[in-house]
C-alpha cells in the first residue's frame, strides 16, 4: 500500500502538471501524512540538507564551463580539429559530429549544450552537402548524449551525492562506456549513410591539419588537466569545475578572444538558470527520499524481487527496463533523483557494484533523452535544426538501437566497466 501512495502522489501531481521538484515534495507530504509523522520542518531540514552539500558546487561550475566553451570558441575549434582529419571521409561529416561531440563530452557534461553546438554548426554544412537532414539530426542528438556518461558528468555528481558513490570512481567507469558510445553511433552511422549520394569534402594536408590541431591545442588539453588532476589526487571533482570554469574562461577571453566582457551576464544569467533548476531539483528529491527510506520501500520491492536476487545479472537487465521506461516520460535528473534511493538498498543487498551500477544507471538515463514521447535532447536538435519532431524520431532510431546495445554488452560483461577501473585505480 505504501508503494501505491508513493506512485499515485508522485504521477497524480506530475499529471496535472506540477513541476517535478514540488511533486517529489509533494509525494513526500503525502507519505508523511499516511504514516502519520507529518511535519513542516522533516520537510524544511531535508530540502537544506539537499542543497548542503560541497560536493553539489562541482554542478554550478561544470555548467558554467559548458556555457563559457561555446561562446569562447572552444566548441568551434573542436569541430574544425576533427574536420580537418575526418571530413574527407565518406559520410565524413557524420564522423565529424561523433568525433566532435566525443571530445566535446569530455569538456562540458552538459547532452543539451554539447548538442546545440554540434547542431549549429554542422546541421547546414550537412544540409548542403546533401546529407538527409533528420538522420543527421537523429546522429547529432545520439552523440550529445554521450557528454553525461563521459566525465566529467553533472548526472554521475548527482548520482553519487544520492547514492553516496564515490564521484571520482563513477568518473573513471564512465571513461569507456562513453567511448563505446561513439564507436556504436560510427558503426550505425557508416550502416545507414553509406548509400546517401553526398558531397565529400576535399582532404586537407598535414600542414592543414597541424594548423588545425594548433588552433584547438587549448581545447584539447581541458580534459588532460580535468581527469588528471582528479585521477592523481590533485584536486576533488568539485575544484575541478572551478578549474574548468577558469580555464575556459582564460581561454575564450585571452586566447581566442572570441568572447568579450559584455557577453558574460548572458553567459551566466543561462548557467544560473540551468543550475537553479537541478539543485532546486535535489532539494526536493531529498524529502521524498527520506520518506522512501522511513517507509521501507526499497524492502517491499525487495520482497517483490527476491526470486531474481541471487541472479544479480537477470536482476541488473530488469532495473534496467525500469529505468528505460521511467527514462522515456522523465528527464535525466528526476530519473536518477527519483529511482536512486528506490534501486540502490537492493543493488547493495544483491552485491552488485554501485560505481557500475551508477554508470549503466546513468547510461540508460541518457537513451531517455533520444527517446520519445519526451526526449530533451530531440526537442534541442529539432529547434536548432528546424526539422520537425516526428522527423527527428525517426532519424534517430538507428542510433537509439546501437546505444541500446552497447548497455546491453555492459550488462552482459560487466568487466567492460569494472576491468578498466581496476586498472586506472580505485
Amino acid at each position: 500500500m505504501t508503494i501505491f501512495v508513493f506512485l499515485a502522489s508522485l504521477l497524480g501531481a506530475m499529471a496535472i502538471g506540477a513541476p517535478i521538484a514540488f511533486a517529489l515534495m509533494f509525494c513526500g507530504v503525502v507519505l508523511m501524512t499516511y504514516m502519520g509523522i507529518f511535519n513542516p520542518q522533516i520537510v524544511a531540514q531535508n530540502m537544506i540538507d539537499g542543497a548542503n552539500s560541497f560536493i553539489l558546487l562541482a554542478i554550478p561550475f561544470f555548467i558554467l564551463a559548458g556555457e563559457l566553451m561555446n561562446a569562447g570558441g572552444l566548441s568551434k575549434r573542436i569541430i574544425d580539429f576533427a574536420l580537418a582529419f575526418v571530413g574527407h571521409l565518406r559520410g565524413g561529416l557524420g564522423v565529424v559530429a561523433i568525433v566532435a561531440a566525443l571530445i566535446m563530452a569530455s569538456l562540458s557534461g552538459s547532452a543539451a549544450a554539447d548538442t546545440a553546438a554540434l547542431a549549429a554548426i554542422l546541421i547546414p554544412m550537412m544540409r548542403n552537402a546533401g546529407y538527409d537532414v533528420p538522420r543527421s539530426a537523429g546522429l547529432i542528438a545520439a552523440g550529445g548524449i554521450i557528454a553525461p556518461v563521459l566525465p566529467p558528468s553533472v548526472a554521475f555528481i548527482v548520482f553519487g551525492v544520492a547514492a553516496n558513490v564515490s564521484i571520482t570512481q563513477l568518473f573513471l567507469g564512465g571513461i569507456v562506456p562513453g567511448i563505446l558510445m561513439a564507436v556504436g553511433l560510427l558503426v550505425a552511422w557508416q550502416i545507414v549513410a553509406r548509400r546517401d549520394n553526398v558531397k565529400v569534402l576535399p582532404k586537407q594536408d598535414w600542414a592543414a591539419r597541424g594548423q588545425a590541431t594548433l588552433k584547438a591545442g587549448w581545447a584539447l588539453i581541458m580534459p588532460v588537466i580535468i581527469m588528471g588532476g582528479i585521477r592523481f589526487g590533485i584536486f576533488t571533482p568539485t575544484e575541478a569545475g572551478v578549474i574548468a570554469a577558469f580555464y575556459a574562461l582564460f581561454v575564450g577571453l585571452f586566447i581566442y578572444r572570441e568572447l568579450k566582457l559584455s557577453d558574460l551576464y548572458g553567459v551566466l544569467l543561462r548557467a544560473a538558470k540551468t543550475t537553479s533548476v537541478i539543485l532546486f531539483l535535489v532539494a526536493g528529491a531529498l524529502v521524498s527520499a527520506w520518506l522512501i527510506t522511513s517507509a521501507n520501500i526499497p524492502g517491499e520491492i525487495t520482497r517483490m524481487l527476491e526470486p531474481v536476487m541471487d541472479n544479480p545479472m537477470l536482476l541488473m537487465f530488469m532495473m534496467m527496463v525500469l529505468v528505460f521506461i521511467v527514462g522515456t516520460a522523465l528527464d535525466l535528473t528526476p530519473t536518477i533523483l527519483i529511482l536512486t534511493p528506490v534501486l540502490m538498498p537492493i543493488v547493495k543487498q544483491a552485491g552488485i557494484d554501485p560505481v557500475y551500477f551508477g554508470v549503466l544507471f546513468v547510461m540508460n538515463n541518457c537513451i531517455g533523452l533520444v527517446t520519445p514521447p519526451v526526449g530533451v535532447v530531440l526537442n534541442v536538435v529539432s529547434g536548432v535544426a528546424r526539422v520537425p519532431m516526428g522527423k527527428v524520431i525517426v532519424g534517430v532510431l538507428p542510433f537509439l538501437v546501437a546505444h541500446t546495445i552497447v548497455m546491453l554488452l555492459m550488462v552482459l560483461f560487466p568487466s567492460l566497466v569494472l576491468a578498466p577501473l581496476e586498472i586506472l585505480g580505485r
